[in-house]
């Protein structure tokens, strides 16, 4: 029904960017909210960002400690989001993951994940 793909982890140096990519194999683009999660070892998984969808528009909310350095967003059209990752810390590595929920099968789906490593 729904498969998310998530792309564009790798190691980078503390205060370097990466991008994330997620892309929806879907018959539908009608979601809820898209999300990001990371996962550090030892740690449980925590919510990053989520861009809402509603009738009025979108809007986006994020983990206090990425507000100012990441930035999520969502092209309906292409079912895709992006996770623009700026001034990486050893701290955010982890492996991200992407979910999103459907309206059309109230159900919500997760990506595989991909690694992010900040070096220091």
């Amino acid at each position: 029904q729904v498969q998310l793909v998530e792309s564009g982890g790798g190691l980078v140096q503390t205060g370097g960017s990466l991008r994330l990519s997620c892309k929806v194999y879907a018959s539908t683009n009608d979601f809820v909210y898209m999300a990001w999660y990371r996962q550090a070892p030892g740690k449980e998984r925590e919510v990053v960002a989520v861009v809402f969808d509603g009738p009025d528009g979108s809007s986006t909310d994020y983990v206090e400690s990425v507000k100012g350095r990441f930035i999520a967003s969502r092209d309906n059209a292409k079912n895709t989001g992006d996770l623009q990752m700026s001034s990486l810390k050893p701290e955010d590595t982890a492996v991200y993951y992407c979910k999103v929920h459907s309206r059309l099968y109230n159900s919500a789906y997760w990506g595989q994940g991909t690694q992010v490593t900040v070096s220091s």
